[in-house]
């Protein structure tokens, strides 16, 4: 027997637990599915001072056990587990861990992101003691200022960011795998031309160093001439790139080549009829913390008018 439910909401950063404000306060029943990583990437986040309305910062945790509260309060019915399976064909069927069906009348897709990281035990180690490993200069950078920084990544979003930070740093070093960047020609001169920023080409990371608690120097290797080199930082962000985390809705929903939902212009509306999308499955310009819960504002509100056109 598959269970009805008028507005399913997948995902519980701040896009899904606004989305659920949303709903429940319009009498919508929002049933969410936190997923994998409940919280989302702000969980891996020690402090947010960007977000409006925490004049002193707030931790990550604490800001998503915040937003699942006030969802809560609102009689939003928030439950553990993930979408295993979805059937967009004729309903709106999703199947979660594999075994309980469910049957909606609306869908608001809030499944975020993942940053890609290096995969190193010790870019591991210091992401999650929050001791100088960023995916985001635009979320981390103000912490590192002044200081020196290594940003790892050739593509435009690295570029960026590296134009970034060196407005906030002292010097910030690029370290680019191969012996050229994937970036757009005007972004790559952006960077060139920055005095503070120094490019080291054919570089790859071998090692995060610290003292165990923060981040001290970045052991790299030349790929060509094998040099070792111990550069000095307090912070270390990567920037390879983020991977949506959409690819269960592949054969229903339309996505550009690298898997972010195509929403229709002006609307958080997807291909398909009652599919909604909000936050980083969509955005892969922005992803901040408060352009999500924005999103999930109007993923909300799309859905109430669809729901009572019907």
């Amino acid at each position: 027997m598959s269970e009805k439910v008028n507005c399913l909401i997948i995902g519980s950063g701040p896009a899904g637990y606004t989305a659920a404000i949303y709903a429940a306060r319009a009498n919508m029943n929002p049933v969410l599915y936190q997923g994998i990583q409940p919280g989302g990437q702000l969980t891996t986040t020690t402090d947010v001072e960007n977000f409006p309305g925490y004049p002193d910062g707030v931790s990550g945790p604490e800001m998503m056990v915040e937003l699942q509260k006030q969802a809560e309060r609102f009689g939003t019915d928030i439950r553990n587990g993930w979408v295993t399976k979805v059937d967009f064909t004729e309903k709106l069927k999703l199947w979660i861990n594999d075994e309980h069906e469910l049957e909606c009348n609306s869908v608001i897709i809030s499944t975020g992101a993942s940053a890609k990281y290096l995969g190193l035990d010790s870019e591991k180690k210091y992401l999650e003691s929050g001791g100088g490993v960023s995916a985001c200069a635009v979320c981390d950078g103000f912490f590192y200022k002044n200081q020196e920084v290594v940003i790892v990544g050739g593509g435009d979003s690295a570029c960026e960011e590296a134009h970034y930070l060196s407005k906030l740093c002292s010097k910030v070093t690029m370290l680019v795998r191969r012996d050229e960047f994937r970036a757009s020609k005007i972004m790559q001169e952006r960077v060139m031309k920055t005095e503070n920023i120094e490019i080291l080409f054919n570089t790859s990371t071998l090692e995060v160093k610290g003292d165990g608690q923060l981040v001290s120097s970045i052991l790299t290797k030349n790929n060509i001439t094998g040099e070792i080199k111990d550069i000095p930082a307090a912070g270390f962000f990567v920037a390879i790139g983020h991977k949506p985390n959409t690819d269960i809705f592949k054969p229903y929903i339309d996505m550009d080549s690298t898997g972010y939902i195509i929403n229709k212009p002006g609307s958080t509306k997807t291909n398909i009829e009652g599919v909604f999308v909000s936050g980083d499955a969509a955005d892969h310009t922005y992803r901040q913390a408060i352009t999500a819960a924005g999103t999930g504002c109007m993923a909300a509100l799309d859905a109430e008018r669809y729901l009572a056109s019907k």
